[in-house]
């Protein structure tokens, strides 16, 4: 099986996120994709198969098949650009979130991705002592989003994932600014695998409709400040989110299966 991994939303090595991209050419079980990503132990590996009308995409973690993940579509559609199709300057993905599509503007691709707007959360004291510090708000979706009144804050914080996982309403946790050089900033922590996400594009379906409102803007660029970090550059549209970056190329080759 042909294998790449891609570090995606970056335009250099060891920054962005990087994850695991499997060209699967004949139907095999979910026991294997999983056995495969907890190999790989990358936070994120991404199966894709061509059909029709493009190509099948799921995606996996270690542990568990997760429901959509940005980085990891990025870094499907940036192998069937440059490796399978170089022809092809968009891309449609079937996933268990609906037809994701990828447009490829020169070195930068541009997902359009499902609106998951957040509600508005109750701060308990489970979740004050959870976090670790009172949030100015809560926001409730597939995952938590904390907002505070800092970058610094964001950039500093130092997670205690025992006192995380007790949160196990959400995937997620994710804390969240404006941004000093930027419209917001944000981390991300996976409680249930005790690491941190260094971008995460699916909890921009949230986060963009949230700092749209704020911001009262539909263009917005956002930084995930993980010690790798990483770039998106986002779009607010009526019926999707546009979550753009640039991808680059460090692994390729053969899973022995």
């Amino acid at each position: 099986m042909t294998y790449y991994i891609i570090d995606a939303f970056t335009d250099k090595l060891f920054s962005g996120n990087p994850a695991g991209v499997c060209i699967v050419d004949k139907l095999i079980s979910d026991d294997i994709m999983q056995k495969i990503a907890f190999e790989n132990n990358l936070s994120e590996t991404a199966f894709i198969q061509k059909n029709t009308d493009g190509y099948s995409l799921r995606w996996f973690t270690p542990t568990f098949e997760i429901d959509l993940c940005g980085h990891a579509t990025l870094a499907a559609a940036f192998v069937v650009f440059n490796f399978i199709e170089p022809n092809l300057n968009v891309v449609r993905f079937k996933t268990i979130s609906g037809i994701l599509t990828v447009e490829r503007k020169a070195d930068i691709y541009e997902m359009s991705f499902p609106i998951r707007i957040p509600e508005k959360a109750e701060v308990t004291d489970d979740i004050i002592k959870a976090l670790g510090f009172m949030p100015i708000e809560l926001y409730s979706q597939r995952d938590l989003y904390a907002v505070v009144d800092s970058e610094k804050i964001v950039l500093n914080y130092s997670p205690d994932y025992d006192k995380l996982s007790r949160l196990d309403k959400w995937m997620g946790i994710a804390i969240t600014s404006q941004g000093k050089d930027c419209d917001f900033v944000s981390r991300f922590f996976c409680p249930e695998l005790k690491l941190e996400d260094p971008v995460t594009g699916s909890s921009h379906s949230s986060l963009v409709p949230l700092w749209s409102e704020k911001l009262n803007k539909t263009e917005l660029v956002a930084k995930q400040l993980s010690k790798r970090g990483g770039t998106l550059y986002c779009k607010q549209c009526k019926d999707d989110i546009k979550i753009s970056g640039n991808a680059v190329l460090y692994l390729q080759g053969e899973l022995k299966i």
